[in-house]
């Protein structure tokens, strides 16, 4: 595979920053455009506090230092030294030992900040595998935890219980493939670290999202033979485990933290960036008070070149030597802010990692806010990103659940018209240029309710969080259908059921890109914690022994991901044009219940909430796909009539029903016209003959 090119971020003066091994020596560079000198320091092996050598670095044009020696060879372990003037906005400290921000390799000593950098050599044979590429279009995304996926399931075997090698075994690769996913999306892998405040609590950092280094494999989540071997071996194994995911046609996708680093607010740790040069990696007042957009003490400065290229480095360097699919970009807003802290959607890093050729093929998702001032930012990345839709989780969420909440108490709040545009792709979201494939759905995600829970809790439940339950979302537009929490009473937990069955339908029938919640399939629960962040237990590992109900919850959604693919109408890329020939789009037309065009007053009226949606999808050649979805939103069964105006329809087969405990087998034929009763609160597909 060919190396990547350079990008003229920062310009030649940013290439080959880190160790670069050549001719019998090795030569690293180091950007600081404030620092006065800069030492690399050498250790002894097996005694990361025993200094062998010290040589300092020369200073190159453009800000970067730089040594060229025969010292510095594969397994070498080294740190920075980095002084340099005081004042507001520098934080030199020559005593300090720190991280090189491009080390491939670290190694950890006794102290939580004893770690040290390492020379590796990147090499490991692909044997021909290449990247699955799939369609976005096709794509259907699982997003889990390394850890937690394979820590409890009993057919991985114990040694490789939560980790790299343990997702690649069969009985994962089998699990994933037979559910009919294509990419699975990992939590933050990068090197990470937890909070000291966490520990001082007992707690850790479980999520992952406190980065030590951009460029290194968490070496916790490798097995201890891997450990044992060093930093090249959990390098190998993590490659291993790319390699036979996409041998199984299975997508890699790692959300990645280029936010901030573990290095927190002033007079938290100092590891790495904030001792190299911190007034230019970090957003900072004139006096030098942090800028914090993140919430959790420092931001990224990515209007500097320094920081904007170690962000695309890292990415190239996922995507070529590790050979990753695609990247969710945690509080991406934060990348996209200018000098003045602004978001700039034209920003030159959100462009640059668009149009990098390093980059291309890469699935680029945004989670399209931060917590600074304009901080929310969803419809509103360039064209060619795609991005995590907050919207549509929530109308998703009021329409299947706060909606039947209150229409409990009186009528619904609310009519379809919303809960139609999320389903049809979003269109009031993103424009006609970047279409419906700019919008991932998704009900829910690592961090807040598991499907399981946002059913069956109105409040969160927190306490073991240790902070009094003030942490995680307050308002989460669950519904726990008459009782918190666990129940035995059949009618609660049967309503509980089938509201899962349509968040799953509505998300996987939707137009755009479908993301599941790793353990959602099985009505996964966390007993009512949406802020699991710091549980490495029971708590958020998935249990894989499960219930009758579980497994057909499971069958429902291997079902649907099956009918998806089936059937192109559920997932055009491109918005239809109203009496034009749009390709990839599918052209829609809406009925209500009596199998009538909806009119303009039924889409927002509180008494109307049920609808009949005709997808046809256009291709560029091939024969169209239509399907019918009926929604209903409301408890109380009702009739519905077919239409019998849908152009050269002569029936519709049943596909799929929320409304069945079990996924039925009986494909039934409807003629246009027929009545058919339809269950509360529930959704039915046919495909139109």
């Amino acid at each position: 595979m060919p190396a990547p090119t350079t990008h003229p971020l920062g310009g030649s003066a940013l290439d080959d920053l880190g160790i670069r091994l050549h001719d019998g020596v090795g030569t690293l560079r180091v950007w600081s455009q404030n620092a006065a000198s800069v030492e690399l320091v050498i250790f002894d092996e097996d005694d990361l506090d025993w200094e062998t050598a010290t040589l300092p670095l020369a200073r190159r044009a453009g800000g970067v230092w730089e040594v060229t020696t025969e010292l510095l060879q594969p397994g070498i372990r080294y740190a920075l030294r980095v002084d340099g003037p005081h004042g507001p906005g520098n934080t030199f400290n020559p005593e300090t030992l720190l991280l090189d921000p491009y080390a491939r390799g670290l190694a950890q000593g006794d102290g939580y900040e004893e770690w040290r950098s390492v020379v590796i050599v990147d090499g490991f044979d692909w044997d021909g595998v290449v990247k699955p590429r799939i369609p976005l279009d096709e794509t259907v995304i699982y997003e889990g935890h390394i850890k937690g996926l394979t820590k409890r399931h009993p057919d991985v075997p114990a040694a490789l219980h939560g980790t790299y090698a343990g997702l690649a075994h069969p009985a994962m690769i089998d699990y994933l493939r037979a559910l009919g996913v294509t990419s699975v999306e990992l939590l933050p892998v990068h090197a990470f670290v937890p909070e000291p405040r966490l520990l001082e609590r007992s707690l850790t950092n479980y999520w992952g999202y406190n980065t030590l280094n951009f460029f290194t494999p968490h070496t916790a989540y490798a097995t201890e033979a891997a450990r044992n071997a060093g930093p090249e071996a959990v390098l190998a194994e993590f490659k291993g485990m790319v390699k036979l995911l996409h041998e199984a046609g299975l997508e890699v996708i790692l959300d990645v933290v280029y936010n901030h680093t573990s290095e927190e607010g002033i007079g938290g740790p100092r590891s790495s960036l904030r001792g190299i040069d911190n007034a230019h990696y970090y957003r900072q007042q004139p006096d030098g008070a942090y800028i914090d957009t993140t919430g959790v003490g420092n931001t990224l400065n990515t209007a500097t070149d320094a920081a904007a290229r170690l962000v695309l480095d890292s990415l190239r360097y996922w995507s070529h030597e590790m050979q990753i699919d695609g990247f969710r970009f945690d509080l991406a807003a934060a990348l996209g802010r200018t000098a003045g802290h602004e978001f700039d959607p034209q920003h030159p890093l959100l462009l640059a990692i668009r149009d990098d050729p390093a980059l291309e093929g890469t699935k680029i998702i945004a989670e399209p806010w931060d917590v600074g001032m304009g901080g929310w930012q969803t419809g509103n990345f360039p064209t060619g990103w795609s991005e995590w839709n907050d919207r549509y989780r929530d109308r998703v969420r009021n329409f299947w659940l706060s909606d039947i909440d209150y229409a409990r108490r009186a009528t619904a709040p609310v009519g379809i018209g919303g809960f139609a545009n999320r389903l049809a792709g979003s269109a009031n979201t993103y424009s006609e240029e970047r279409g419906p494939l700019a919008s991932v759905n998704f009900v829910t995600a690592h961090d807040g309710f598991t499907l399981h829970d946002l059913v069956s809790y109105d409040v969160k439940h927190n306490e073991a969080n240790g902070e009094h339950n003030r942490d995680g979302a307050d308002v989460n537009r669950s519904f726990n259908h008459g009782v918190e929490g666990d129940t035995d009473r059949p009618a609660v937990l049967a309503a509980r059921r089938k509201a899962m069955r349509n968040l799953m339908g509505t998300l996987l029938l939707s137009a755009g890109i479908p993301m599941i919640t790793a353990g959602d399939e099985f009505g996964r629960t966390q007993r009512g914690n949406n802020n699991a962040y710091c549980h490495d237990s029971a708590l958020t590992w998935l249990s894989w022994e499960h219930e009758p109900w579980q497994r057909d919850l499971t069958a429902h959604v291997s079902l649907l991901t099956r009918l998806r693919a089936e059937n192109p109408a559920l997932r055009p890329s491109r918005y239809a044009r109203l009496g034009e020939h749009v390709p990839e789009a599918s052209e829609m037309d809406w009925y209500d219940q009596h199998g009538q065009t909806m009119a303009v007053e039924q889409w927002n009226d509180p008494r109307n909430r049920t609808l009949q949606y005709v997808a046809a999808s256009v291709p560029h050649d091939g024969a169209s796909n239509r399907i019918l979805l009926i929604v209903h939103g409301t408890e109380t069964p009702i009739d519905v009539r077919l239409p019998d105006s849908i152009e050269n329809a002569t029936g519709f087969v049943s596909l799929w029903s929320s409304a069945d405990e079990s996924p039925g087998t009986d494909a039934r034929r409807y003629l246009p016209g027929e009545a058919l009763p339809v269950a509360g609160t529930s959704m039915r597909l046919f495909r139109v003959e």
